[in-house]
């Protein structure tokens, strides 16, 4: 299993590798991942949500109410509840966002996967998405996962990051490339 020691020392990454713990001796590993995709779905989508977990004006009994009832709303196995609480009650919620994508780091290190992260100027089609993953697995040696998202100021290409490791084959890089050349 191969996790970033600074994962590991974060705050988000501490509570993370607990909650990975916790979920493997009791064999829930894969329901708390959902729970937290799902969980990360909502918080995305509700600026309510997210303004619950940062606000320092709502104190933590209040945030642990509406936390749990959250949770309940969203159908949330009792791990990820308890955990949802206990880190209401240590004035912790404001970090769910990193506590989500370490557990997902260490999970998918656990299953011997890498995610890359992929930015193109124009949405990927599925068949160019399946070739890129195949070649970063051959290129990786192990599984790698695609999290793709656009950015239309890239102009064309890719960036692919994997971890510490960026690949940028994007024109806006290369443009910049030429012009900084140009000026020497």
């Amino acid at each position: 299993m191969d996790i970033s020691a600074g994962i590991l020392a974060s705050l988000a990454g501490r509570y993370a590798s607990a909650l990975f713990e916790l979920a493997s001796e009791a064999g829930t590993v894969t329901a708390v991942e959902s729970d937290l995709e799902t969980l990360a779905s909502a918080y995305a989508e509700s600026e309510d949500l997210r303004g619950l977990t940062v606000n320092p004006r709502i104190g933590r009994r209040a945030q642990g109410a509406a936390i749990e009832a959250v949770a309940g709303s969203l159908g949330l196995s009792d791990l990820t509840k308890k955990f949802l609480g206990t880190l209401a009650a240590n004035g912790r919620l404001s970090h769910l966002t990193d506590m989500i994508r370490a557990f997902r780091t260490i999970a998918a290190a656990q299953r011997g996967e890498v995610t890359a992260e992929v930015t193109s100027a124009h949405a990927l089609t599925d068949a160019q998405i399946e070739q890129l993953r195949q070649k970063l697995t051959a290129r990786e040696g192990r599984t790698v996962k695609l999290s793709t998202s656009v950015d239309p100021d890239l102009l064309g290409g890719l960036v692919v990051t994997i971890g510490s490791k960026r690949i940028d084959g994007s024109i806006r890089s290369r443009l910049n490339s030429l012009a900084q050349a140009m000026k020497a």
